[in-house]
Formats: structure tokens, sequence, C-alpha cells
């Protein structure tokens, strides 16, 4: 690939940048991967060692990024430090199951919670509007705020067709090229593809096969490599250059530095999105960030290796295997699939969650679902058609009273605007207190107005529901098991109302306070939702939940003498913790309304700590000016 060779001189990589791979699990063992910088977390998606798709697909696209320099697939960018976590799992020797939309936004903040400066997320799914689900559209969000970069592959239906995450606005869409520059008859284009998209080499790339043979393949899935590659080398030059790492700036040097049509034409240049990847022009950007343009180096015509200095036939390699692209398969509603050739994985995570959202239950599967409605349709007086009544929360709470035990006979879920994100399922000593706790919330939700609950526990394995959507599982801890309105909540907090004739500004500092706290959990309820899963996330959504500490500042915020609002809420971690903790701040930002110029704000900080299945609050609440 032109321009390579150049960048390996000046660096193969850096273990401070971090690369994190959402794909299938990665054969690890393999020679081309061995000694590399690289971890594989535990996720709901097998990581078993079967000869599977998924890992088939993972293993390749790893070996791209990471394969060693002296073996026979040499990577992009071997000396980087990568994560790599699998998201998609094999169901047989030629299928896979994909993953969710929100399965991928969890994905997204547990590399982000491990480092990840670049993600490459090698898969996508189809969305004429190229919009999102609401949750996969905030994890997008919050990695761009969080200078995180994220490359993902344009789709291989060779059509104007965007997929998500590609087509969402601050991620690096990548469509697959030959040797010669040629957009490749699979590669999509259209929509946002054309300004936020590069075409990178696809066809025929050599990888790594799972058990230590390689193949060459074809696809945007390894084109999406490619460029995750480049642009942690980019991240690396800019080290080297002692400035910070700046992913904004390498994405658009990537972009700018692209070569269109004007470069050399096409019948149709909407299919180059906005060029191809010109790897010269990107280092030149980086370098000189207000020097020389981008026609100091171009892309050459090659018929040699598009990734290895050095030539290695596959020879070995299954005729099935070879450089064809990937068939279309049926993509299910929200379901992320990969973007070239097929993809493995196994179920034994033990990450932490803290979330809040609305409790529902699942039926699980038409077997449970007719043994429990004949067993309901037993209860005294019931008339409700025998299946139709399991799905009524009412009728299932009447015979749950009588039948305790069988509250683990459904999958009991938790939802975010609708969707399920999780199933909640109860073990050890206390689970019967735990199944009495989800009935109680669910009677609440419907007879009592609940709108919340919290759970706190550990993330292991995953269910299937009803419709087949397939979800992970918390094992809740009781102790971060609540449940409430928004409206008792700030009642009990800021307490009750002054009496028809206390003063005025009494009356009118409580309805101050009831009113800025009520903002503050609208906000996080609704601005900064989220899957619980991120340290960042559970100390936030601990903050809602035990919103003592926020009634302290509010508390401080009356005594102002001038009326202040607020503005936002950031969670930033803490500079200083305990020993084997980890210390989020939890920043309110106030202004001042009635100022025409806002000069300074107020800003008050209380720190949780979440290295526990249920966090804290510890220290007192501080406060400052900023400007």
């Amino acid at each position: 690939m032109p321009g390579l060779r150049e960048i390996w001189q000046e660096t193969r990589g850096d273990p401070v940048i971090c690369i994190a791979i959402l794909d299938g699990p990665a054969d690890l063992s393999h020679p081309c991967l061995q000694g590399a910088k690289l971890r594989q977390l535990e996720t709901g998606a097998s990581t078993g060692s079967d000869q599977g798709p998924a890992l088939q697909h993972g293993t390749h696209v790893a070996s791209v990024i990471f394969g060693r320099q002296d073996s026979a697939v040499a990577g992009i960018a071997p000396e980087c430090r990568g994560v790599i976590v699998p998201i998609f799992e094999s169901v047989s020797a030629h299928s896979f199951r994909p993953c969710s939309q929100v399965d991928l936004a969890r994905a997204l903040g547990q590399a982000v919670q491990h480092g990840a400066d670049v993600i490459n997320i090698s898969g996508g799914e189809f969305s004429p509007s190229g919009t999102a689900h609401p949750i996969l559209a905030q994890a997008v969000s919050d990695c761009a705020r969080r200078g995180v970069l994220l490359v993902a592959a344009a789709g291989n239906q060779g059509c104007a067709c965007p997929h998500v995450p590609a087509a969402l606005a601050s991620v690096l869409a990548v469509g697959a090229m030959n040797a010669e520059g040629q957009p490749l008859d699979f590669s999509n284009w259209g929509g946002a593809y054309q300004v936020q998209g590069i075409l990178a080499p696809g066809e025929s790339i050599l990888g790594a096969l799972p058990g230590g043979g390689t193949v060459r393949r074809s696809g945007t899935s390894f084109a999406t490599a490619v460029v995750s590659g480049i642009a942690a080398l980019l991240l690396c030059l800019q080290r080297r250059q002692g400035r910070p790492r700046d992913t904004h700036e390498v994405r658009q040097a990537m972009l700018q530095s692209a070569l269109g049509c004007d470069y050399r034409p096409i019948t149709d240049c909407r299919r180059l999105l906005a060029g191809r990847l010109n790897v010269n022009g990107a280092v030149s950007i980086i370098i000189h960030p207000r020097g020389p343009t981008m026609s100091e180096a171009v892309l050459t015509p090659t018929n040699g290796p598009v990734l290895s200095p050095s030539r290695v036939e596959a020879s070995a390699v299954a005729p099935a295997l070879g450089p064809q692209p990937e068939a279309v398969q049926a993509v299910a509603p929200s379901d992320i699939q990969p973007a070239a050739c097929a993809c493995q994985g196994k179920a034994t995570a033990q990450q932490l969650v803290y979330v809040i959202g609305q409790l529902g239950y699942d039926l699980v599967s038409e077997a449970r679902l007719d043994s429990l409605a004949h067993k309901m349709a037993g209860v005294a007086g019931s008339t409700t058609p025998e299946r139709v009544a399991a799905f009524q929360p009412d009728k299932l709470l009447t015979y749950l009273e009588q039948h305790p035990w069988d509250a683990a006979a459904v999958e009991w879920t938790l939802s975010l605007d609708g969707t399920p994100i999780y199933a909640i399922r109860p073990q050890g000593a206390f689970a019967a207190d735990a199944y009495k706790e989800l009935r109680r919330f669910l009677h609440e939700q419907l007879k009592e107005g609940v709108e919340r609950i919290s759970v706190a526990g550990v993330m292991t394995g995953q269910a299937r529901l009803l419709m087949g959507q397939v979800v992970p599982v918390i094992v809740p801890d009781l102790r971060g098991m609540y449940s409430w309105t928004t409206k008792a909540l700030v009642n009990a907090i800021v307490g009750a109302a002054p009496a028809a004739d206390a003063p005025a500004d009494a009356k009118e500092k409580h309805a101050h306070k009831h009113t800025g706290l009520r903002n503050f959990l609208d906000r996080v309820y609704h601005g900064l939702r989220n899957l619980g899963v991120m340290p960042a996330d559970r100390a936030v959504n601990f903050a809602a939940t035990n919103a003592y500490s926020v009634d302290k500042i509010f508390e401080a915020e009356l005594k102002e003498k001038e009326r202040v609002d607020l503005e936002s809420i950031n969670v930033v971690r803490s500079p200083i913790c305990r020993l084997d903790s980890d210390c989020w701040d939890i920043e309110v930002y106030f202004f001042y309304p009635e100022r025409q110029v806002q000069t300074v704000r107020k800003v008050y900080r209380f720190t949780v700590d979440v290295s526990d299945v249920v966090p804290v609050t510890i220290g007192p609440v501080r406060s400052w000016f900023s400007r």
C-alpha cells in the first residue's frame, strides 16, 4: 500500500495508543498475534476456540492491524496496544449471531472504559434514514465527546445504502477499493459517506486464519481495519512531535487528503465517497498542520501485496474463503452484521452494572409461555384466555402472589425507551428476596405510578427473549435495587412546601429548589441516559438515585444573592482517590440568568466511588467559580 513503508520508517505504533476491535473474538494463539499487546475482554459473545465464522472474521481483522512484522501477516500498527471486544458469535460452522444496536452501544462503552483511542467496527446495519437507535446514537456521541475515533465499514451491498454506525455524523466510514484505486462492486456509497467516508484497500486482503493458517478475503471489513491501523499510526506521529493526541485532527487529515475523481476519474464519482485513502497526504497534514498541501504524495497503482511488505502465498486457503465478497444475509431489525465474510465467541463476563430504567418481564419461549398460562388458568376467578393472561402484568402478579416460586419462570427485564437492555436473574442465598422486590417494583409501576427503578449487579451471560432478542443478564445486588417516582423523590429530599401563611421568599426558595432538583434528575434520566456499564455512567446514575448530595448543592445554591439556574452536568475521573477505589467527580454547573453577559459560572462537585457493585458518595460537596 503506497505510503505504508514511509510511515513505518517513522513509527510502527506505540503502546500508549489503543485500538479496540468490536468484532468476533480473535485467536490470540495464532503465530501472527503472539506477542502482540492484545487483551480480549469477556463479553456476552462466545470466546471459545471453535472455527466458526465469527472467530474467523475477528482473527482476520485483528491480524490486519496487529500482525507481527516478522510473521506471515504484517499488521498495520503492530506496536500499538489493542483491546478485542467480541460482539459477534458463531451459531454453526457457516452462520453467526449478529449483535443488536444496544449491544454495540454497550461494547463501545467497554472499549472506552479500557482506554481506546480508535475503535474499529467492521460491521453495520442497513438504515434507510442513516439514523440509529437512540442508545447507540448517544454512545457514538459520547465517544466523539471523549475524543475517541470510530472507524466503521460502509457495507457490502453495492448500493447507495447507508449503514449504522458508519453513517452517523462523527464516524469515519470506510468503503473498499482494489489495488488500482477502483471501488469494488460491492462497496456501498451515498448519503453521509460522500463527506465522511474514504476508500481503502479491501480486495484480497491477507489475514490470519484461526489455527495457524492465512487467508485472503475481500470486503469493507478489512478496508476498515486498514484505516483504523493508519489512524493509530497518525496518532503516534502526533506523540512523536510532542503534541497531544487529537483524533479529530487525524480524521480530518485522512478526509482532506483523500484522492477523488480529480486525481483519477471513474464513471460514477459518488462511489469514491470523499476520496481514496492517501497515507502520505495524511502524514503531511499531521507533520505540517498549517504547511504544505497534500500534493506532495498521491496514491500510485501497484500490483503487489496490499498490506504485507513480503508476498505471502494463499495455498493453504480453502476455496470457499477466497477473495469473493461475502454474500448479503438477511438482517433482523436492529442487528449489526459483519461487513465481510462471516463471523464466533463465550459468555462469562463479570462487568459491574448500575443502571436506571423501567421494569418488565418476558415469557422466554413458547413452551414456557404455555406452561405458565396453564398454571394461571387455575387461579380462582380467572376468565381471561390462558395465553393472553400471561402477558397482562396485573394477572401475572395475582398469580405470583399465590405462587411466588414461579417468579423465576419469567425473564425479568430492564428497559430504556421501551427497549429491553438487560435480563435480571437473582441468584444466591437472597434470590427469593430479590424476586420479591421485583414483584413489588412491578406492582408499584402498575398501581402507584413508579417511573424508574435502579439495579446494581454483575453482568454475566446472555438471555434470549421470546421474540428472539438477546440481552445480557444482570445478577442483582439487593443493596442497589430501588424504585421511585421523580415527584416522590424530589419531595422527600426538598421537604414539605411552606405553609400558606409563610413568607413569600420562603415559598419562592422552596419552589426554586424543587424545580432545580427536578431539572437535575430529568437531565440525567433523559439527557444522560446510558447502559450503566462505564464507571462514569454508574457514577451519574447513582447520583440520580441517591440525590441527597445533589440536595446539598441546591441548599447552597439558595444562599446565593443572585438567582442561578442549572447549566450542565459533567462527570470526570477524580484526580484523587482512595487505594483500590474508582472515583468520579460529578460537577454541576450553574449560570446567572439575570446577567446579560455570562462571565462566571458556579460549580459544585461531589465524588462517587464506583469500585464496588453499589457505588457510594465520598467526601463533602465543594464549590468554586469558573469562567
